[in-house]
């Protein structure tokens, strides 16, 4: 039920966090200038471009199987190289740096992955949506769905996931071979300025969230709307303040 193919789309709806994230995410790595850096499921470029930006690499090559996203990064992201790669995929390498954000639970062999990152980087991070708890743009969306159809449960991705926790982290990258692996929680504030501006990226089509949205037929397309309106803390101005907590491991 998902679908990752529209740049624009994938910004407006968690892109644009995971921006926020990868910012202090590369600042927790402590890479040294001048590594190379390999960025698994680089979607639009938001880890890419922070890489640029504030760790003052040697190269940096970006990788993901969709097309249209590697072409949004292409166009956006000038400085680092670009190549349409799925997790099973990766260059040989080797890298001083391997990185995935908010890719690892769309990979279906992740262990494999993860031991294949080993193989190729120095240094293996990633990091992951909190979906069952501190996700909370999220998090208020998948409570209302299941209050108005509990038969979707199975959809919420703090169900299809339950390994994006600190612990779940540290028992893949365990599985997958590392000796190592440091966790910590990121906290980004995710602010909207109204109603509408939270709702329209659910109406994009991509991600779990917004392809569930689009099996519903139009009259519970808006009973869930005003289900989760219901349930957002909305500030006398309209605005509603919330935050996104993402789990990271290094090893």
């Amino acid at each position: 039920m998902t679908e990752w193919s529209s740049g624009d789309i994938y910004e407006s709806y968690v892109g644009r966090w995971s921006r926020l994230v990868a910012a202090e995410f590369v600042d927790w790595l402590e890479q040294p200038a001048g590594s190379s850096w390999l960025d698994v499921g680089c979607g639009t470029g938001a880890l890419t471009s922070t890489i640029l930006r504030t760790a003052s690499p040697a190269s940096v090559l970006g990788v993901d199987p969709s097309e249209g996203f590697v072409d949004y990064a292409r166009c956006t992201v000038p400085g680092a190289t670009f190549e349409v790669r799925s997790a099973a995929e990766l260059p040989d390498g080797p890298y001083d740096v391997v990185v995935s954000g908010l890719v690892l639970n769309f990979i279906p062999e992740r262990v494999e992955a993860l031991r294949r990152m080993r193989e190729i980087g120095s240094t293996v991070a990633v990091y992951v949506w909190d979906y069952a708890d501190g996700m909370q743009l999220m998090r208020h969306f998948w409570d209302a769905v299941v209050e108005l159809h509990p038969d979707a449960r199975e959809y919420d991705e703090a169900r299809r996931f339950p390994f994006c926790t600190a612990e779940g982290l540290e028992e893949l990258f365990a599985e997958a071979g590392f000796t190592t692996v440091s966790t910590r929680a990121i906290v980004v504030p995710t602010e909207f300025a109204s109603f509408d501006d939270y709702w329209r990226p659910f109406l994009g089509g991509q991600g779990p969230a917004p392809a569930y949205v689009q099996t519903l037929s139009q009259p519970d397309q808006q009973a869930l709307r005003e289900a989760v309106r219901d349930r957002l803390p909305t500030e006398p101005d309209g605005s509603i303040l919330l935050t996104a907590r993402a789990w990271a491991a290094l090893s």
